[in-house]
């Protein structure tokens, strides 16, 4: 897992998608911290948080998870991958780990704004350190949907839009069924931004995450036995 880790941490550096992902999330950031902090006059980062994860997020994963899998059925580099000596669940893992740590490394930027606003007020660290536990769990969940959209076609795009469709669906289908509620991502980050870090909300983050990379390993070790 580590070996792929590290490659795949490394093409995100060696090709724009990591700046151009860290870059978006800066420049959202940017925006939101001026509606939300500056004109408003307030030390409370909550908003700011909720607010680029709701969109930010969109446009990140998206990105992050798009080429995966994808590029490597177009490219028929997949068979090489799928035959080499380590396991589907190490690959499929190491890839999954490398797109966090580009989240990881957008949180730790967005640190810089909260040091910002400390020399203007007393900011609430644990509700902050809260937030991003939420931002982050969010972010994990949807790197797992774009992953596995990411598995299921050989087209990036296709698998963008997938990731976007899921991810924004249960916004407007959530009076529908409960079922559309029980993937809302955002509204299980809700709380959070508030210092609350409420255990269901954690546990149907972690399962969600869990639940698509188990998917994904289930379908690249079938098509591997194809192959």
């Amino acid at each position: 897992m580590w070996a792929i880790f590290k490659k795949e941490l490394k093409t995100y550096f060696l090709s724009p998608i990591g700046y151009i992902s860290i870059g978006i999330f800066m420049i959202m950031y940017s925006i939101f911290f001026y509606l939300t902090t500056i004109m408003s006059g307030s030390v409370d980062m909550g908003n700011l948080y909720y607010a680029t994860a709701r969109y930010g997020l969109l446009l990140m994963v998206p990105l992050l998870t798009m080429r995966m899998f994808s590029e490597e059925r177009k490219n028929g580099t997949e068979q090489l991958l799928l035959t080499s000596p380590r396991s589907v669940t190490s690959i499929v893992l190491g890839k999954f780990f490398a797109a966090v740590a580009v989240i990881l490394i957008t949180l730790i930027l967005s640190g810089i704004y909260s040091v910002i606003v400390s020399f203007f007020g007393n900011i609430n660290v644990p509700t902050i350190l809260a937030t991003m536990l939420g931002f982050l769990l969010v972010a994990m969940a949807a790197i797992s949907i774009g992953m596995l959209a990411s598995s299921i076609t050989e087209n990036q795009i296709i698998s963008a839009i997938l990731t976007i469709v899921v991810l924004v669906a249960p916004w407007f289908l959530v009076d529908m069924s409960t079922i559309f509620s029980s993937i809302d991502l955002i509204d299980k980050f809700m709380k959070f931004p508030y210092g609350l870090i409420s255990i269901s909300d954690v546990i149907s983050l972690v399962s969600i995450t869990i639940m698509c990379i188990l998917i994904t390993i289930v379908l690249i070790k079938r098509r591997k036995a194809v192959k």
